[in-house]
């Protein structure tokens, strides 16, 4: 039984232990970045925000959450019920998924796959999937229309974000995002005889364009303001969600809100060092990796905040102009650009690797 026990369970046991020490800490992370969304918000229009359920407000969320869940799940009698029920399940489960091959420390993954910006770049292009089953299975003119229209934002974005991987990737050298952070302990900062400054090795600074191209395109990917035109209150209600309500409307917004995490963790590791400490030197290099990780996601999500608190809503051809018209051709001139200055100036793995290569033969 003992051998039974460590052969065909503990694999499959050890992976669902993993996926809730993941899990569990993530969503109670995304309670309060809602509330921190909702109180930044509030301090930019000087309000006060949430500050009645519990100390602050600090169980606001979870006050919001029981709302949801013990209210009546109201169906449309012209709906398929099916796909109608299935969209909001497709949407956070696809979200979800993503962060298994998200490292927060070193070795601190589930999944340490060699292709981990591919399947996060996969699974999260099928996330439009839900949208586009939950804006038809409505049954209704309007959550279609705003569906197509999110279809074809999340789209269009999805090609800039690609572009911008595929530089990071010259630079790197793998699609293992463990590596792409350890790639970043070295650089600038070394050239310029300053190791010990580690903000100056991350690839913000050679990729600035491209760093600026991957945040305007992830507040369009995720449906963020300025880019919120699918589920645009003023005009469309709740876009691809107006017939929902209750608990599937929440797996909606909570996938959202766990994209949008994804989105400032990605930027994190490709652009701002990961779990790498911004200057190497005590006792900020004694401070454990997941730490500088969490402040740097929770940088990226208050910069998220900052624009939705800031900035006017685009109109749709202003949106897909920029997308098409401005981010395609600069992610491409990018590309080439940085492969360029890699191979004329001997830069990057591959060129080290061929120089290496040369010198043993």
């Amino acid at each position: 039984m003992v051998e039974f026990f460590w052969t065909y369970l503990w694999g499959p046991l050890w992976i669902v232990i993993q996926s809730l020490l993941l899990l569990v800490p993530l969503l109670i992370g995304v309670a309060y970045l809602i509330y921190a969304d909702r109180k930044i918000w509030a301090a930019v229009q000087l309000r006060r925000g949430p500050n009645v359920v519990g100390p602050w407000g600090l169980l606001q969320s979870f006050a919001d959450m029981l709302k949801f869940v013990f209210k009546e799940v109201v169906i449309p009698s012209g709906s398929n019920k099916i796909l109608f029920l299935l969209a909001p399940l497709v949407t956070t489960v696809l979200a979800l998924t993503t962060w298994a091959v998200i490292p927060v420390d070193y070795g601190w993954v589930i999944a340490n796959i060699n292709v981990g910006i591919l399947f996060v770049f996969a699974i999260s292009s099928l996330e439009v999937y839900g949208v586009i089953i939950g804006g038809w299975a409505s049954n209704s003119k309007y959550p279609f229309l705003a569906a197509l229209r999110s279809a074809a934002q999340m789209v269009s974005y999805e090609v800039s974000i690609g572009f911008v991987i595929v530089t990071v990737l010259l630079c790197v050298g793998s699609l293992n995002l463990t590596e792409v952070v350890l790639a970043q302990r070295s650089g600038l900062a070394d050239w310029l005889g300053i190791p010990w400054a580690s903000f100056l090795n991350w690839f913000w600074l050679p990729l600035l364009p491209m760093f600026v191209v991957f945040f305007i395109s992830a507040l369009a990917e995720t449906n963020r303001p300025p880019f919120d035109l699918a589920e645009a209150e003023s005009e469309l209600v709740a876009g691809h969600m107006v017939e929902y309500s209750s608990t599937p409307y929440m797996l909606f917004m909570l996938g959202e809100y766990v994209a949008i995490t994804l989105m400032c963790a990605l930027m994190a590791i490709l652009f701002m060092g990961g779990w790498l400490p911004p200057l190497d030197i005590w006792p900020l290099n004694a401070v454990p990796g997941v730490i500088w990780f969490i402040a740097k996601v929770c940088l990226g999500f208050f910069m998220f905040a900052m624009v939705k608190a800031m900035v006017p809503r685009y109109r749709y051809d202003q949106l897909m102009r920029l997308g098409w018209k401005v981010f395609l051709p600069l992610s491409l001139f990018m590309v080439i650009a940085v492969a360029g200055v890699l191979h004329f100036f001997k830069l990057g793995p591959v060129a080290k690797a061929a120089a290496q290569a040369a010198g043993v033969n």
